[in-house]
C-alpha cells in the first residue's frame, strides 16, 4: 500500500486518510501518477525528500495546476482529475511557457520539407484525409518560408501514420480518449513524424469526434520545433478544443513561435496571422457587463465572451479560463447559463439552441432548441435563466418578462409570462443575467446586480456586477 503522504496528496475529498478507499478512488490516483509520469516528468523518489514531507507528486500537481491554470492546491481536486482525463495531445508539457520550442531550439535546418501519408483511417474518406493534412501544414506555411512536398513513397521528412496501442515506436496510445496522437521534433530518422491514435473517432467537419485537422495541424506544430504552450487560445495548448475548420486562422502565440524558428513569410504579400486577441475582460470593472452567472456543484461561474471566472470558496481570487477549455461545444458569447439540481445538469443558451453537461460531459441529444423547456416558438433567445432550489423551478427572463419552467415535471407553469415588476420590484431595465446563492436571487441588469427574496418578493440590496468576484474595490 502506498506511504500516508502519497495516499494524502493523491486522494480525493472523499478519501484523504490512509485507509480502505473505494476503487475508483484507486484507479483515479493509479491514473493521475501515471498522467504526471507521462506529461510532467514525474519520477519514482523515495528517501530524505519524501521522510521530509515534501512530495516530488504534490510539487508535480502543482506544476500542472499552474500550467493550466487551476486552483494551486497541490492535491488531486476534482477539477484536476478532470483536466487529466480531457482529450489532448501525447506531448509532455514539461515547459511552462506561452510558446515554447524544444530543448535547443530543434529545428529544420532547410525550407522544403517532404511529407508522406503511409496509411489512412476507415474513419474518413482518403480525399478528406489528404484534404485534412495538407492544409493542416499549410496553416504553418503562410505564415513562415516553409513549405511542404507530399511523396507517395520513399522516407519523407514528416511520415504520417495511423496505428492503435503498440504502433512501432515504444510511445503506445492509450485506447479510445485521451491521448489523440503525437509527434516529434525534427531530426533524422523519427524525428518529425506524426502519428494518430486509431481507437479514436476522426471526422471531417463533424463536432461527433474530433476533427482530423485541428489535431493534424498541432501536431505538426511539434514536427517543425515547438513544443506545448499554456496560452489557452493557442493551437499548441495540450487539450483539445474545437474549432471551425474553415474559418481558423492561426493565433499569434503560436505565429510567434514558429517565427521564432523560421521567420516570417518572405512572399509580398503573406496571409497575416489572426488578430490579436480581445483585452482580456478585467474581472474587477466596474462598468463590465457579464453574458450570465450559474452554479455548478458548489462554484460560482461568471461568463464573459470566450472566458469565465470561477470563484471558490477557499480561493481569493476567481480562476480565469477559457469556456472551450472545459465545454468545447459551447460557443461564445453565450446569453445565459443556469445549474439545475434537479437534474445535476448545466444548461447554457445561444440563440434558439441550448447544451447541456452533466458537470463537464455533453449530455447526449444536445443541443436542442428552446421549445424543448416548453417556452413559445416567438421566443427566439433568452436572457438569463435562474433555477430556484426551493421550489425547483426555473425562472426564464425574456424582455420584460419571466416565465417559470417545473424541472420535475418538464412544464412551463400557467399564469406565465408575468411582467418583471411583479415579482422584481425597483427592476427598469433589461435582465442580463441571473443566479441564486445561498437562498437569495441576484438580477444582474447591466453593471448592477439586484438582491431580491423570492419568497416575499422585497429588494434588499443594489450592488455591483464584481461583488461576488472579490475584488479589493468593493
Amino acid at each position: 500500500m502506498r506511504s500516508c503522504s502519497l495516499c494524502i496528496v493523491l486522494s480525493l475529498a472523499v478519501a484523504v486518510y490512509c485507509g480502505p478507499v473505494s476503487q475508483v478512488a484507486v484507479q483515479d490516483e493509479s491514473f493521475a501518477e501515471n498522467y504526471l509520469k507521462k506529461f510532467f516528468n514525474l519520477k519514482e523518489e523515495t528517501g530524505p525528500t519524501v521522510r521530509r514531507g515534501i512530495s516530488p507528486v504534490s510539487n508535480k500537481l502543482r506544476e500542472m495546476q499552474r500550467f493550466f491554470g487551476l486552483q494551486i492546491t497541490g492535491t488531486l481536486d476534482a477539477d484536476t482529475l478532470e483536466m487529466m482525463k480531457k482529450p489532448r495531445c501525447g506531448v509532455p508539457d514539461v515547459n511552462i511557457a506561452s510558446f515554447s520550442t524544444f530543448g535547443e531550439n530543434l529545428k529544420w535546418t532547410k525550407n522544403s520539407l517532404t511529407y508522406r501519408i503511409e496509411n489512412y483511417t476507415p474513419d474518413m474518406p482518403v480525399s478528406e484525409v489528404d484534404d485534412s493534412i495538407e492544409k493542416a501544414l499549410q496553416v504553418w506555411a503562410k505564415v513562415t518560408p516553409l513549405r511542404f512536398t507530399r511523396i507517395n513513397s520513399g522516407t519523407a521528412d514528416i511520415m504520417i501514420s495511423f496505428g492503435r496501442l503498440q504502433h512501432g515506436d515504444y510511445y503506445p496510445f492509450d485506447g479510445p480518449g485521451r491521448t489523440l496522437a503525437h509527434a516529434f521534433a525534427p531530426g533524422p530518422g523519427i524525428g518529425g513524424d506524426a502519428h494518430f491514435d486509431e481507437d479514436e473517432r476522426f471526422t471531417f467537419r463533424s463536432n461527433n469526434g474530433y476533427i482530423l485537422f485541428m489535431v493534424a495541424a498541432h501536431e505538426f506544430g511539434h514536427s517543425l520545433g515547438l513544443s506545448h504552450s499554456n496560452d489557452r487560445d493557442a493551437l499548441m495548448y495540450p487539450t483539445y478544443s474545437y474549432r471551425n475548420p474553415d474559418s481558423f486562422v492561426l493565433p499569434r502565440d503560436d505565429v510567434k513561435g514558429i517565427q521564432f524558428l523560421y521567420g516570417p513569410n518572405p512572399d509580398k504579400n503573406p496571409v497575416k496571422p489572426g488578430p490579436k486577441p480581445p483585452t482580456t475582460p478585467d474581472a474587477c470593472d466596474p462598468t463590465m457587463v457579464l453574458d450570465a452567472v450559474a452554479t455548478l456543484r458548489g462554484e460560482m461561474l461568471f461568463f464573459k465572451d470566450s472566458l469565465f471566472w470561477r470563484s471558490y470558496p477557499q480561493s481569493r481570487t476567481p480562476q480565469q479560463s477559457l469556456i472551450t477549455n472545459f465545454w468545447p461545444s459551447v460557443p461564445v458569447n453565450i446569453d445565459a447559463a443556469y445549474e439545475s439540481r434537479q437534474s445535476d445538469r448545466i444548461f447554457f443558451f445561444k440563440g434558439h439552441r441550448v447544451w447541456a453537461f452533466s458537470g463537464y460531459d455533453p449530455v447526449p441529444g444536445y443541443p436542442k432548441t428552446l421549445t424543448s423547456f416548453r417556452l413559445p416558438r416567438n421566443v427566439k433567445k433568452i436572457d438569463a435563466a435562474l433555477y430556484d432550489e426551493v421550489s425547483g423551478k426555473t425562472l426564464f427572463f425574456v424582455s420584460n418578462y419571466y416565465y417559470s419552467y417545473d424541472e420535475a415535471k418538464r412544464t412551463m407553469d400557467k399564469g406565465f409570462p408575468k411582467q418583471l415588476h411583479q415579482t422584481f420590484p425597483g427592476l427598469t431595465s433589461k435582465v442580463t443575467a441571473a443566479v441564486q446563492y445561498r437562498g437569495f436571487a441576484y438580477i444582474y441588469s447591466g453593471p448592477h446586480m439586484f438582491e431580491y427574496s423570492l419568497r416575499t418578493r422585497r429588494l434588499y440590496r443594489v450592488l455591483r456586477n464584481s461583488y461576488f468576484l472579490r475584488c479589493s474595490n468593493f
